[in-house]
């Protein structure tokens, strides 16, 4: 099932050059341009609150939008810039382009966890350490996965999963090009410093001898 695209709405702005973008910014909208996709660019603006909103929630960059413009038909895009004021650090002009469906994009993929309760190591009192509870894929973007799933079926204390042991969506890959870690099952604390008790009466009892 692909992931759903979240809406970006916003409006056709009149004029351009550094006269109009300044008074997009007077009236509380930030002036941006979307390119690319076999069409003419199209000057934007978006309510200021409404991007900051979205800005300080996270991963803007990485998100593919449903672009919403009154007048035009809705478009695929991803943010390649936003500008912000050196000193407020506020942002002032963003850069969208646009994507055909057979685009190639990076993007961050939530990962779900399976069958807690059929890891022995779970029963046992251990616990699900979640490194990366999303991973950055480079997909497709007609064909974006909703989610990466992770099966604890017979995992136990100490086992590590890693992404080369996760089956990916169809058509995707890590961004990052090494095995790395998304998760593990740790040992609960009490039953950690029993271990480390045992290991140190072990050690007493064989200096005594």
């Amino acid at each position: 099932m692909a992931k759903e695209i979240p809406d970006l709405v916003v409006q056709e702005r009149a004029g351009t050059g550094k006269g109009a973008a300044r008074a997009a910014r007077r009236a509380g909208m930030v002036p941006g341009v979307v390119y690319g996709g076999d069409a003419e660019p199209l000057a934007i603006q978006v309510p200021f609150n409404e991007l900051l909103k979205k800005l300080k929630a996270g991963q803007f960059k990485s998100t593919l939008w449903n672009l919403k413009v009154e007048g035009h038909d809705d478009v695929r895009v991803i943010c390649r810039d936003v500008q912000r004021d050196v000193v407020k650090d506020l942002p002032t002009h963003l850069d969208l382009m646009r994507l055909r469906r057979t685009s190639k994009i990076n993007l961050y993929i939530h990962v779900e966890f399976i069958n807690e309760d059929k890891a022995p190591g779970i029963k046992k009192g251990g616990m699900l350490t979640v490194v990366r509870p999303e991973v950055e894929l480079n997909v497709t973007a007609g064909d974006i996965p909703e989610k990466i799933v992770v099966d604890l079926e017979g995992l136990n204390i100490g086992d590590v999963i890693t992404i080369s042991s996760v089956d990916l969506p169809a058509g995707s890959k890590p961004v990052i090009d090494r095995d790395f870690v998304i998760a593990n099952i740790a040992a609960p604390a009490g039953l950690a410093s029993s271990d480390d008790e045992e290991d140190e009466e072990v050690e007493a009892t064989e200096v005594e001898q």
